[in-house]
């Protein structure tokens, strides 16, 4: 790659040599002779690199590069200095100088600093685009949805996001919890900072405190090294609990001590560690249930609970299933490079009256699979999986008439949703979208109890 540098010396054979060495090394140089000249060109265009003498008549070589910084921000500064001047050298980094080369110059210390500032100057800039991409990617406007639920979820974000306080998100799996959470952190004060993610419902029992709080070399059998945990590691971010039910009663007190004394300790060791880390949690089970039955701690439950967001599942978005539709379907026609497939208007109303049980997440697989494997430009209800069709066939098989009363179409549809799904009451409540205690007060209503 070429570089567009710029080069000021007053002394012709200083100008000429350096020029001759970044030629070799593939670039194209510019040399001029005086500070004068060398702002004029700044002016008109931008620089990857300036090499200046550090004195020289005129305007000087720290004259010019704050001026260079001061146009340029991006732009890497190198001041050349006589040999015994290091203090000067020294003081232009202060002022913002990438590096300094010192009289008499050899090639070998040309080629490793230029290559060190132009090194370091990508690097930056390459860091900045990701850090654009990550941002766009978890802006608030990709998340999708316009149903009046999502709005509230919406709302809730952008007034969470610049906040430091600890953030529960709920909702059932396939929602969108994780792109919830990631949109928060890449939206809030501690965006420069990581984002780590631990997912206790895939971690042994055992493992989880050793992966948040890190432990010592031979705290425990097979504790080979010195490990830092995921508190550690978040330190200046945000830490993701993916799944906090799954702590066991033991460890949520160590959690909740972390949260309220912003310290905590590596296994094995007696040495507290600050930390500096915003947690956000994530369940697809009510917690105050969970609370009710003794299996989480209530007052973690409140140091967790200050800011709740709650996503509902797709079944209770039924609107925003096109858009979603149609971000997928550009997704994976732009990742495939294919024009992006259609869906037809048979195949959005089955959408429309699919129960969704792994919500967004199913909807987004089986995209993904007709857009690999259908020869359609057209997506028809042939083109998705079985069950889809068979599901809605099942639940609405032998209609509702007319002059049945609300109460009785509502008890068939539960009757019909139980039995689609082989009497599993858990599968039925979230399909209907309720929770399993009302189903199950309603099937005592209609005299089935646990007994029938």
């Amino acid at each position: 790659m070429k570089y567009k540098i710029l080069i000021v010396d007053d002394e012709a054979i200083v100008r000429d040599f350096v020029t001759e060495v970044l030629i070799r090394m593939g670039h194209a140089p510019l040399a001029v002779d005086s500070g004068e000249k060398a702002l004029q060109y700044l002016q008109r265009n931008e620089y990857d690199l300036v090499i200046t003498d550090y004195k020289m008549p005129g305007i000087s070589g720290i004259d010019l590069l704050r001026e260079a910084i001061r146009l340029w921000p991006d732009c890497r500064v190198i001041v050349i200095t006589a040999f015994g001047t290091i203090e000067q050298a020294v003081g232009a980094m202060k002022l913002g100088a990438h590096d300094y080369l010192t009289k008499p110059i050899s090639p070998d210390h040309i080629e490793m600093v230029v290559s060190k500032a132009l090194e370091y100057k990508t690097l930056k800039l390459e860091n900045r685009m990701l850090r654009r991409e990550i941002s766009e990617k978890y802006s608030f406007e990709n998340i999708i949805g316009k149903a009046a639920p999502m709005k509230m979820v919406f709302e809730l974000i952008q007034r969470a996001s610049p906040a430091d306080s600890t953030i529960l998100i709920s909702g059932e799996s396939g929602t969108g919890k994780e792109l919830v959470a990631k949109a928060i952190h890449y939206n809030s004060s501690r965006a420069g900072g990581p984002f780590i993610k631990m997912n206790c419902a895939a971690l042994p029992e055992g493992l989880i405190e050793s992966e948040l709080f890190g432990h010592e070399k031979g705290a425990f059998t097979g504790a080979i090294r010195s490990t830092r945990g995921r508190f550690e590691l978040a330190d200046g971010g945000t830490l993701l609990l993916d799944e906090i039910s799954e702590i066991r009663p033991g460890l949520q007190a160590k959690l909740l001590r972390v949260l309220q004394e912003r310290e905590f300790e590596r296994i094995g060791s007696g040495q507290s560690i600050k930390t500096n880390v915003r947690v956000i949690a994530t369940s697809n089970r009510d917690l105050k249930d969970e609370v009710a039955k003794g299996t989480f701690r209530d007052d973690l439950y409140y140091r967790l609970n200050v800011i709740p967001i709650e996503l509902p599942p797709l079944r209770q978005r039924n609107e925003d299933i096109p858009l979603l539709s149609e971000y997928f379907l550009s997704k994976f026609a732009q990742k495939m490079g294919i024009p992006a497939k259609t869906l037809s208007e048979r195949t959005l109303q089955m959408f429309s009256s699919y129960a969704w049980p792994g919500n967004v997440r199913e909807l987004e697989n089986i995209i993904e699979r007709a857009t690999v494997i259908s020869r359609n430009q057209e997506l028809l209800p042939t083109d998705f999986p079985a069950e889809i069709s068979v599901g809605i066939s099942e639940m609405t098989k032998g209609g509702i008439e007319v002059g049945l009363t609300i109460d009785g179409a509502e008890k068939m549809l539960i009757i019909r949703t139980l039995k689609a799904n082989s009497g599993n009451r858990t599968k039925t409540a979230e399909v209907l979208g309720i929770t399993t205690r009302t189903l199950r007060t309603k099937l005592q209503e209609y005299g089935l109890g646990d007994g029938a």
